[in-house]
């Protein structure tokens, strides 16, 4: 099915915009053709008439929503076999992602880095009189922004948190902080996102608590995770590609957390460097299909490289 027949069945927006460039030789040849380029992975047509595309992965690396220049080699890879683990774990839990069971011919070169992916629009509700898209994230420790926020005396999602507690403080049950999904994430209120969507939130809430207690018997801490919900052409939800990943989730091995020393073997090992380099300040200047230049050193690609690794060798071992 190509891009206009997907546009014309309502499933790809006319805000994101497609390429004319050529893909992959040997993908192209077999009636993929490339029709959008991400910030770290590509999309292309497949034959036929259903409604699905072929994703593949690449090595681009992006953070705070900002295209980089940079590409740590193999990440796409291990990316991919992670994203591949977290929609069977999904499977099982009885939750249906938008990773299809097919894939191209393992004989394709690039085999690794593809997932074929059903076509499915993003959720969207109206919220507190306003239609939005959402990030469903829920959080075992508090940390991150949500720290920063109690501690000025904020209350974002309403969930009234004591304002006396620590950072890193471990909630008796996971709490539930969705936001809007677009160029600024918004807080939205838990009751009003609960309300509007029980029996999805009540399913993730459970995925959630099954994978941190499977992922701490592999030697990973799951410090928090967002799922992107989408409906495909029955009105049914799906979740998104990137399931319970260093992508979507923060990780930490067991031993380190043991220790005091909460070190990612994630993404935010870059976020943090692109903090310190100003990044998202940088980016501001940036013109359309620019991408901002950075110089990420080798050791911290290597960080972030060996994480992923230790994720997938310990979620499938």
């Amino acid at each position: 099915m190509n891009i206009e027949n997907i546009k014309a069945l309502g499933l790809w927006p006319d805000s994101k915009k497609t390429t004319t460039n050529k893909g992959l030789a040997e993908l192209e040849n077999l009636g993929y053709n490339l029709f959008y380029i991400g910030k770290n992975a590509d999309l292309y047509s497949c034959p036929g008439d259903e409604a699905k595309v072929l994703l593949v992965r690449s090595d681009r690396t992006s953070v705070f929503d900002i295209p980089l220049n940079l590409e740590i080699e193999g990440k796409g890879k291990i990316q991919t076999a992670i994203s591949n683990f977290g929609a069977s774990f999904a499977k099982k839990a009885g939750i249906r992602t938008a990773i299809l069971d097919e894939n191209v011919s393992s004989d394709v070169e690039e085999f690794e880095r593809c997932q074929m992916m059903e076509l499915c629009k993003p959720l969207e509700a109206e919220i507190e009189g306003e239609v939005v898209q959402f990030e469903l994230i829920f959080r075992n420790y508090l940390t991150g922004s949500l720290f920063e926020a109690i501690k000025n005396g904020l209350d974002p999602y309403g969930l009234n948190l004591p304002s006396n507690l620590t950072e890193w403080h471990k909630f008796d049950s996971a709490i539930f902080t969705p936001t809007t999904k677009g160029i600024k994430d918004e807080p939205l209120k838990t009751s009003s996102v609960k309300e509007k969507f029980p029996e999805i939130i009540s399913s993730l809430e459970k995925l959630f608590n099954d994978f941190t207690a499977f992922a701490k018997t592999r030697g990973i801490v799951v410090v928090d995770t967002k799922f992107e919900i989408f409906v495909d052409k029955n009105g049914s939800w799906v979740l998104g590609d990137e399931v319970l990943t260093p992508e979507s989730s923060r990780f930490i091995a067991l031993e380190d957390f043991e220790k005091g020393n909460f070190i990612s073997m994630d993404k935010q090992i870059l976020r943090d460097f692109g903090k310190k380099e100003n990044w998202k300040e940088q980016s501001k200047s940036l013109k359309a299909g620019e991408k901002l230049q950075v110089n990420v050193p080798q050791e911290i690609k290597d960080k972030i490289l060996n994480g992923y690794k230790t994720i997938l060798e310990r979620l499938s071992k």
